[in-house]
């Protein structure tokens, strides 16, 4: 558009220019060899702008032909050039979608068009065309060969990486890694990699610089990145409590400051402060820890505060977290352990039960349990409640990969609740009646009455016979459908000799609820 503009504009001034002249009259005298030129202004003017237009084509012509064998060459170049790049594209295509002999051809004739040292690529094209055929060993050496080139550096150790993890060859993985996140730490896969391995090896200050590195590179965001830090600090403050605890309660103090609401980091730095003797700094840090999620591991600590405070001074502090989190069921279940460990089971009962309303899971069922066993001793009540405990959802643990862990550790442990358990799968309410299981006895008190019936005695001789495993007086032998169809409709039921043995706390079958089944006709024991 500019050069549009550029061109009108002369054409102006020059019309602008002969429209002056024209407008002027004059003549031009030239003197030449003895001879005289006459002509007007106008025919002169006119007769310069020609034979300069002239002269620019002559000069335009004769640069064309000296230059016409190397813009020949070009023309051939760029096409041969355009050719290679095509083929280039198509064999990447190729490769992307798994074709394996149409990435291995268009390599080749790309590297026939186009020099592999001046485009990259086609290094990585046969790379992946040898992936695709199953060569890994190529794979590897074209692989190994891009370390030479500053440009695909970083290219080469992803391939390396990747072969190496899909041998499972762990440590050459985290070496390539490793060199490509000194290099480049804004590489997530670099990155993630070498980040595992420093935790592994407990190198916390160097995964920290790791983690500052990716925060200045704008991987991760800046909350991420505080979160990161927050756990790595906190694992480093738990590496060095029993050996240098300054620096422990320092990491942990900073692992709090960046994450409130971590329970792992309140409860290092809290548990620091208070071996220190600084009680009431540790616990507004699990005070405000609380406030932000309740944990268990908080309100253990925040308990047991000071060694040797009495069971009920333990009951007040566990009622002063319920205060800062109201209506939450692990602020119920704090308050119902410490009453409990203080013998005020009517405060324990209440708050357990408030706690099952709230959240109805393993945990409460068990502390319920336990209050009855140690307030009335009833057993029936116990069992019903630990029948109770077994069908309802686990309490949140550490999980990680679905391993369930006692502890906290800086591996992706998540604070929830573990895998349901397969009885879960069937819909069960705490207000059902709980069936008793009997259980046989190991042997029967007195051997069972032979039915003495023509028709069961000539179908069981009838009956093909099998060899009899060598076992004990256990051994039952079993009674087939058939001998159970010979038998007769008017044949009389047989009653059992003797009532079987009742198990120890076991209280057996209600004779009410025994009346209401209907008789069957034959019992088998």
């Amino acid at each position: 558009m500019i050069r549009i503009l550029i061109f009108l504009a002369a054409v102006f001034a020059l019309g602008l220019g002969f429209a002056w002249l024209a407008d002027r009259p004059g003549e031009m005298v030239v003197t030449f060899n003895g001879y005289q030129y006459q002509v007007s202004l106008m025919v002169a003017a006119v007769a310069i702008v020609a034979v300069v237009a002239a002269v620019m084509i002559v000069w335009w012509l004769i640069k064309s032909l000296w230059n016409s064998p190397y813009t020949i060459s070009r023309y051939f170049r760029v096409r041969r050039r355009d050719r290679g790049y095509q083929a280039l594209s198509t064999g990447m295509i190729a490769a992307g979608a798994g074709d394996g002999a149409l990435a291995r051809k268009k390599s080749k004739e790309a590297a026939k068009l186009i020099r592999s040292d001046q485009e990259p690529l086609i290094q990585l094209l046969e790379a992946q065309a040898s992936l695709l055929e199953g060569d890994h060993e190529g794979a590897r050496e074209k692989f190994e060969a891009m370390l030479d080139d500053p440009e695909m550096r970083l290219l080469g150790l992803r391939g390396l990486y990747l072969e190496a993890e899909r041998l499972g060859d762990r440590n050459a993985a985290r070496h390539y890694a490793g060199r490509a996140a000194s290099v480049a730490p804004q590489l997530a896969w670099a990155a993630e990699s070498t980040l595992e391995d420093l935790t592994g090896r407990g190198d916390w200050d160097g995964a920290l610089k790791l983690v500052e590195a990716q925060k200045s590179t704008r991987q991760i965001e800046r909350d991420a990145a505080n979160r990161r830090r927050a756990v790595l600090l906190t694992a480093k403050a738990q590496a060095l409590t029993d050996s240098d605890p300054n620096a422990a309660k320092a990491a942990a103090l900073e692992a709090n400051k960046l994450a409130p609401d971590f329970a792992p980091a309140a409860v290092a730095a809290a548990n620091l402060l208070f071996k220190q003797n600084d009680v009431r700094k540790g616990s507004k840090i699990l005070e405000a820890a609380w406030k932000a999620e309740p944990h268990p591991e908080i309100a253990e600590l925040y308990t047991h505060a000071r060694p040797g405070d009495a069971v009920v001074d333990r009951l007040n502090r566990a009622k002063k977290l319920q205060e800062l989190k109201r209506n939450n069921a692990e602020s119920s279940m704090t308050v119902a352990r410490a009453a409990l460990d203080a013998q005020d089971f009517s405060t324990a009962r209440r708050e357990a039960e408030a706690a099952i309303r709230m959240d109805r899971r393993e945990g409460a069922y068990l502390l319920l349990a336990d209050i009855e066993e140690a307030e009335t001793g009833d057993q029936g009540k116990i069992r019903q409640l630990l029948s109770k405990a077994v069908r309802a959802p686990r309490d949140p643990a550490w999980v990680a990969d679905g391993v369930v862990s006692e502890r906290w550790a800086p591996v992706a442990f998540a604070w929830r609740a573990p895998m349901e358990r397969l009885g879960q799968l069937i819909d069960s309410h705490e207000d059902e009646a709980d069936v008793p299981v009997l259980a046989a006895p190991a042997k029967p008190a007195k051997e069972a009455e032979v039915i003495d019936h023509p028709a069961v005695a000539k179908t069981i001789s009838e009956a093909p016979t099998e060899p009899k495993p060598a076992v004990g007086d256990d051994q039952v032998t079993p009674v087939t459908a058939a001998a159970f169809a010979a038998i007769p409709p008017d044949a009389e039921p047989v009653e059992p000799a003797e009532e079987l043995a009742r198990l120890p706390d076991d209280p057996g079958v209600d004779p009410d609820d025994e009346a209401e089944k209907s008789p069957r006709r034959f019992r088998l024991f």
